[in-house]
């Protein structure tokens, strides 16, 4: 978290995070990874990252996601599909995990992307 002064976590973040519980779809983007499809709700957000609570242990740091943010059903045209990368994993009581990822770029039409990010077309 921002200003907390554990060292295993310094705190890299540009962008400030909002408390925010919204539906999320998480899925592997490399082949070599096992298909799944996560649908957990996010704990807090910012606009270069998400940070939710799953109890899929398929989570690794460095692990590229497609990531749905926020997410209500597969054919919603609101929908905003990002390429994340896993930059912690954290075990939490039982049996969960907490994960934070860095959004990458979006792969949608004419929505807007992070700052520094590249827009696919």
């Amino acid at each position: 978290m921002a200003g907390t002064s554990d060292p295993q976590y310094p705190d890299k973040r540009r962008s400030r995070r909002a408390k925010i519980a919204k539906s999320l779809r998480v899925r592997p983007s490399e082949p070599r990874d096992e298909h799944f499809e996560d649908l957990p709700v996010s704990i807090n957000a910012s606009k270069e990252g998400i940070y939710f609570h799953t109890r899929r242990p398929n989570y690794y740091k460095g692990m590229r996601v497609f990531v749905t943010f926020p997410f209500s059903s597969a054919h919603d045209p609101m929908n905003c599909e990002y390429v994340a990368e896993v930059v912690r994993v954290e075990n939490l009581p039982n049996g969960r995990f907490g994960v934070a990822l860095h959004l990458i770029m979006t792969v949608n039409y004419g929505t807007a992307a992070p700052p520094g990010s590249v827009h696919r077309t």
